[in-house]
């Protein structure tokens, strides 16, 4: 049994570059746009403010900086995956390359549940916004559609975010092509709002409002970062799409690269106007950029942002639900789930039935779910996946120095201990509940692996 569960799959075959049957149309600012709009978004439209009033105030800045470092060390450790192991996957291909198969499956099976956690937050974040909105219009929706149980008096189900999960299934079920195009437009849209945000607000900071900085004290700091984590990491839900890039090799180590440098200056900027504009005792946790305007009387530019908000953090469930179901796709291919999954459209060449479920599933999660407790889900699992990555690129370069690199992490092996370290670090910050969570679903990956995946592998059939 230990050489079935530790077999490799073989770097060779998962390099060779044949037609696997999705379409290969992605270029470099494709794949940048697909990065960046997994990266910022709720990020800034509804954690910053959450986590700003209720657990780090102003140092809610250094929570994305500490949260950064983290993510900028794995980033890279991607970067050269990506050049050397084009394949849909991620973090899971490269786990089940290096590491052999239990590590790439329990990777795999975590993704499949944080990215769908992820989209479902995401959902929740935009509804907060379309809630201020509607509410600065003047109508009066009924209290049991604007929000999970627990959420609020009178709250049932989050129905526009339950709904928007299930459009972007939609979307993604047109095809790459056709899908990325939409992508990219939104995120050129949003990088402008956010620049408006930050220009505009700039000139009603009031550096008092910077004062305490650490009101939660410097641990409130640390556990924002936790929190924030996932909105740092949409990279590598966009190296996902490795088979649908017309050039994965060259491009999406830059991809990767250059998505994180843009949307890290666009937090910082944002952070310091957001806790500069307010009070962070003031500032709504779920609209939080919206009200500040508000507050400053700025009322049109505050219903600007919420609109754009809605729209552009659309982009973030749209890379983060790609992500899902190409690693859902990769583990199906691969013989680890049914194969019944791995089946794509004829014409538009996309995991229809995938998609699909992970539609449902995520509006499940964000119809009846809160939104710090579905944040939280997410994160235990990615920064998991960053230590798998982290310690798999250091095996890799000494096991296998001659295999072709577009891209080579600097600073071997610093640079990927120090992704571990950040990584294993903020993972004690994270709640109780959320281990108990992710237990859970350990757990029942373990019965799925053992009575399914490990039989039923490819690898077994050779």
């Amino acid at each position: 049994m230990r050489s079935e569960i530790f077999r490799r799959k073989p770097v060779e075959d998962i390099t060779d570059d044949r037609d696997t049957g999705l379409a290969r149309t992605l270029g470099l600012w494709q794949l940048t746009a697909i990065g960046v709009g997994g990266i910022i978004g709720a990020g800034i439209f509804a954690l910053a403010g959450a986590v700003a009033h209720e657990t780090a105030g102003p140092a809610v800045l250094l929570s994305f900086l500490i949260a950064g470092v983290a993510s900028a060390a794995a980033a890279l450790s991607y970067a050269e995956f990506a050049g050397m192991i084009p394949k849909a996957g991620s973090a899971y291909t490269y786990g089940y390359a290096v590491l052999g198969e239990i590590a790439g499956w329990f990777i795999g099976w975590d993704l499949l549940l944080e990215y769908t956690a992820i989209v479902s937050v995401v959902a929740i974040g935009i509804s907060g916004y379309f809630g201020f909105l509607v509410g600065e219009l003047g109508a009066d929706l009924p209290a049991w559609m604007l929000g999970a149980p627990g959420s609020g008096d009178g709250h049932v189900v989050d129905l526009f975010a339950l709904i928007l999960c299930l459009l972007i299934a939609g979307l993604l079920n047109l095809g790459i092509r056709a899908a990325a195009r939409a992508e990219t437009a939104v995120v050129g849209l949003k990088v402008v709002i956010v620049l408006i945000i930050v220009v505009v607000g700039w000139f009603h900071i009031n550096t008092d409002n910077y004062t305490p900085f650490f009101p939660f004290g410097v641990g409130g700091a640390i556990t924002g970062a936790a929190t924030v984590f996932f909105a740092v990491f949409g990279y590598d839900a966009m190296s996902t799409a490795a088979e649908e890039s017309a050039d994965a090799r060259r491009h999406l180590p830059k991809a990767i690269i250059y998505s994180l440098i843009i949307s890290m200056v666009l937090y910082v900027l944002a952070t310091l106007v957001l806790t500069g504009m307010q009070d962070y005792r003031d500032i709504d946790p779920e609209s939080g950029f919206s009200s500040a305007f508000a507050a400053v009387g700025l009322t049109g530019l505050a219903d600007v942002i919420a609109v754009g908000a809605i729209i552009g953090i659309l982009t973030v469930m749209f890379t983060f639900m790609l992500g899902v179901t190409r690693v859902w796709y990769a583990m199906s291919r691969d013989g680890l789930l049914p194969s019944w999954f791995a089946h794509t459209h004829p014409v538009r060449r996309v995991p229809t039935r995938v998609t699909w479920i992970a539609g449902i599933a995520s509006a499940a999660i964000a119809g009846f779910l809160p939104i710090r407790e579905a944040a939280e889900l997410t994160n235990i699992g990615i920064l998991l996946a960053f230590v798998v990555v982290c310690i798999a690129v250091i095996v890799l370069r000494y096991r296998r120095p001659d295999l072709p690199r577009t891209f080579r992490l600097p600073w071997m092996p610093v640079i990927p201990v120090l992704g571990v370290v950040f990584s294993l670090w903020l993972i004690t910050f994270l709640d109780p509940v959320t281990w108990l969570r992710f237990a859970v679903w350990f757990l029942i990956g373990l019965i799925v692996y053992f009575t399914y995946s490990r039989k039923h592998s490819n690898l077994n059939r050779t």
